[in-house]
């Protein structure tokens, strides 16, 4: 089977070509003009250079059976809030349009659980919570939720669709990083003194990219599933790394108001006077809430692995250590 990936030049899209490719299927990969092709070097795939506001995009995915829409503009700035609206609900709208004018057959659509929301008091949640969007934090969240509405009324009109929703993966080819590889890599380099009182759902990226293909077999059309593991503590997950390194995990929380403060002070005074701003306010607004998640569903449907979060973690520090984002101890 012949497939078109977008977003294979990401963290999770990364680990999905190479399972596609592992698993015998032709990958054609889209990548934006400039960006960066490291983690699909030396692989056997077709990359087409276009992105998903190109009117011709649907020529490029023509003989393909099946579309994996990946790509996402993540951001927590402010300041990019457009970028996130343009790219993740109007290129959804784009990239699916396209699949149908191509005639791919089926189509797995990554979300996110930041479009599900949270539950209250850190309850775990499953597919079937939705936060209303205004009480999602930031545009990022509410840009996937919308995106994640393009999806649902495309399979609602007749398009197979199937919705996944990852939580925060851990493993190899981080390259950006993701904020969870900045947290392992601030704690690797010694750049973490404290932390802060919260929670969130890890899952090995490797087996995100096998819920995604999962779901092109077993998925539901027009379902959702939670591609997730375990709920640890922010620092039930520090405590896992300095088990693995050997590195002492910090010991002191700091409250909320702490970082609120740093990062209010940095994107609203400091950054409209041409200094980058190093916190983001949106980041700090979410850690106020655990995003703790149930991934039964796409466990028992779908078949979804649940490798061991202390693989997840060793496989990550081995790859930055070898892709030199942190020196060798």
């Amino acid at each position: 089977m012949q497939v078109f990936v977008t977003g294979g030049t990401g963290f999770i899209g990364a680990n999905l070509v190479r399972l596609l490719l592992q698993e015998g299927y032709t990958v054609k990969a889209l990548a934006r003009s400039g960006s960066r092709l490291d983690n699909l070097q030396g692989l056997d795939v077709e990359i087409i250079q276009s992105d998903l506001n190109d009117p011709a995009l649907w020529q490029h995915m023509r003989g393909c059976q099946a579309l994996f829409h990946v790509a996402a503009h993540y951001s927590l700035w402010q300041t990019d809030r457009d970028a996130l609206y343009q790219n993740n609900v109007i290129g959804t709208r784009n990239i699916l349009e396209a699949a149908q004018k191509a005639g791919v057959e089926r189509t797995v659509y990554t979300s996110s659980v930041a479009a599900i929301g949270v539950g209250s008091d850190g309850e775990p949640v499953d597919e079937t919570h939705q936060s209303p969007v205004e009480k999602l934090v930031g545009h990022y969240k509410k840009s996937k939720y919308l995106a994640e509405q393009e999806a649902v009324k495309a399979a609602q009109a007749g398009q197979d669709i199937v919705i996944v929703n990852p939580s925060s993966p851990i493993g190899a080819w981080d390259i950006k990083p993701t904020p969870t590889g900045d947290i392992i890599l601030r704690f690797l380099r010694r750049q973490m003194p404290a932390y802060m009182d919260t929670g969130l759902n890890f899952i090995h990226v490797e087996d995100v990219a096998w819920g995604h293909l999962l779901a092109l077999q077993k998925g539901k059309t027009g379902a959702r599933y939670i591609l997730g593991n375990q709920n640890l503590t922010l620092k039930q997950l520090l405590d896992q790394l300095a088990t693995l390194t050997g590195q002492p995990a910090p010991q002191r929380s700091i409250p909320a108001w702490i970082p609120l403060t740093v990062a209010w002070i940095d994107e609203q005074i400091l950054a409209p006077l041409g200094k980058t701003p190093s916190v983001p306010l949106d980041g700090v607004r979410m850690a106020q809430h655990p995003m703790y998640y149930n991934a039964a569903k796409a466990i028992h449907e779908l078949g979804l692995p649940q490798t061991p979060i202390s693989t997840a973690l060793h496989d990550s520090i081995e790859w930055f250590v070898k892709y030199g984002y942190v020196k060798k101890s």
